[in-house]
Parts: C-alpha cells; structure tokens; sequence
C-alpha cells in the first residue's frame, strides 16, 4: 500500500461544512442570541404584515380585476394595463411634475439641514440651542393636514401675505393657484417643515467626529471655515451620502400628503403627481388594475435607483447602505 505524502509547509483546506451543518450553525447561533433576535421580532412581524405581504395583491395590476370574483378568480390580461399607462396623454406630465418637485426638494432641501447643523452646532448656550433645535423639529410632528391649514392662513388669497400686500398697496399674489408659483411652495413649505428633524441626524454625526481633529487645524493655522471645509464635511459625508442614497429611492415620491392638501384645480397642469392620479383613478375611479400597475412602476423605479445610487457609492469607496 502506497501513501502519499504532503510536501512540508503544505496546508490542507478546510472541508466545506455540508447544507445539514450550516443549518445546524444557524440554529445554534439564533438559540444562543434568541433574546436579541426576540426584541428585533417585532420589527420583522411588522414589515412581513405591512410590506411584504400586500405585494400578493401585484398581481391586480396585471388581471382584469372583478370586485365580486376576487383578485384571484379575476382573468389575467398581461401587459395591457401597463401598455395604457405608457400610451396615455397625461403619463409623461404625471413625470414631469414628479420628477421635477423631487429635484427641487433634493437640490435646495438637502443642503438646508446640514447648513442649519453646521450653524446650530457652534452655538455655546446650550439654552438658546435647545430652544431653537425645538422649535425647528416641532412642525414634522404636525401633519399635513394642520401644516397645510397654517400656509393656507399666510399665503392664501386672504392670507397674512396678502393683507399686508393689500395695506402697502400692492396687488394680491395667488400663490397658490397661480401655476409659475405652486411649486415653489411647495418645496418651500416642505423644506420649512422638515429640515429642522432633518437637522438632528448630522448633528448626532457632528458629536462623533474627533475633537482632536480640530485642534490639530487650530495648530496648523485654520480658522473656522476651514476647519468646517476640512474636518467637519468629511466627518458628515458617510451619513450625506446614506442620505442621499435614500432621497434618490424616493426619487418618484414627490409628497402625496402635501399635494393632496394644496392642490386645487387652477394648478393641476403643474401640480399632478403620480400619487395624486392614482389616487383619483384608484379610488374615485375605481380602476383598481391601472392604479395598481402606476404603483407598481413607481415602485420599481425607485428600486432601481436606490440599487444604482448604492453601486455607484461603493465604487466611490464610500459609506453605502448595504
């Protein structure tokens, strides 16, 4: 009988552990952290209930949906709800308008809470902080319902805008009704009510950058601005850039809550957005399928982008969600 012997310094590969071992790990491992895995249980119920299980319901968006047959005894139809969508005359607006008050809410909105960290955070009374930083997140707790009734009061057509437009002897401004306007509110009102919470993120990313760090620019002769330049910028780019990954998967959710509350007929033509439609052809049409199938686009766009927006920052070697 002939061995074979290892020549020295040969090294032999671990045996590949087997389906039946790598289960047994895994159970092993979430016996051993059952209590971590018991307090994340809750979440997981949570998303399997609200998120994963309506995505059953899809599959409307390509059946000729019957209300009194159900979702699964309704005939299936292909393509044809979304060949309309893409042949109707009001789609490419329904784009437009998106996409456009998206941009607007991430080109002058994302820079706002970050500027108001940067200022909040050299400021050395700690009441005036505190006071400050309360009354800026404060509106995020308001919904849009109450939200949108307070900017009605200021920039309605009877508003506090007007009326003191009107004791000065100007004419009145419809803000919002006036079309060259509406966006513009829109992504005014939707920055002032948000960018105070938006706010508590950087400055929670603020507190953890290495105060040696700016002692060392203190050493080397930076003042102020070039500490912020040098120190505080890069210590916040990971959490802009995870930030921004998200906006970017939002990139065709413009604000049904906001929309819907200041939408009036005299600005549809610029203020239509895709939530807006299916909204009105969903559920006071009734046309359940081609609700569905918007819905349906909308959602696999902002897949796509989250997923390519993600790519894109690991190539750039930075800070990526996953």
């Amino acid at each position: 009988m002939t061995t074979v012997r290892r020549p020295a310094g040969a090294t032999v590969a671990p045996a590949r552990p087997t389906s039946g071992g790598r289960l047994r790990r895994t159970a092993h491992d979430v016996w051993r952290y059952r209590w971590i895995y018991a307090l994340i249980a809750p979440t997981i119920i949570y998303f399997v209930i609200f998120a994963y299980l309506p995505m059953i319901g899809l599959q409307i968006a390509f059946k000729d949906y019957r209300v009194f047959r159900g979702m699964w005894e309704s005939p299936w139809v292909g393509f044809e709800h979304f060949q309309t969508m893409f042949g109707s005359e009001k789609f490419p607006q329904l784009i437009q308008n998106t996409l456009l008050i998206s941009f607007y809410r991430i080109i002058f909105g994302f820079p706002v809470p970050i500027i108001f960290a940067l200022l909040l955070n050299e400021v050395r009374k700690m009441w005036f902080k505190r006071s400050i930083q309360t009354v800026t997140y404060f509106p995020h707790f308001l919904s849009w319902v109450v939200f949108a009734g307070i900017v009605v009061n200021i920039l309605g057509p009877t508003g506090m805008v007007n009326t003191l437009l009107v004791g000065a002897g100007d004419d009145r401004i419809n803000f919002l009704t006036n079309p060259d306007t509406f966006r513009s509110v829109v992504v005014i009102t939707g920055i002032m009510k948000e960018f105070g919470w938006g706010a508590i993120i950087y400055l929670a990313a603020l507190s953890g950058i290495d105060q040696q760090l700016y002692e060392a620019a203190r050493v080397d002769g930076a003042g102020k601005l070039r500490q912020i330049w040098h120190v505080t910028l890069p210590g916040l780019r990971p959490v802009m850039a995870v930030l921004l990954v998200l906006s970017l998967g939002s990139l065709l959710d413009a604000g049904f809550d906001q929309i819907f509350q200041l939408q009036n007929g005299a600005v549809l033509e610029v203020g239509d957005i895709i939530d807006t439609y299916v909204y009105r052809v969903g559920l006071l049409d009734a046309q359940f399928e081609l609700a569905t199938a918007v819905g349906m686009f909308k959602g696999v766009v902002g897949l796509v982008m989250i997923v390519t927006a993600n790519y894109v920052l690991r190539r750039m070697g930075q800070r990526s969600i996953w």
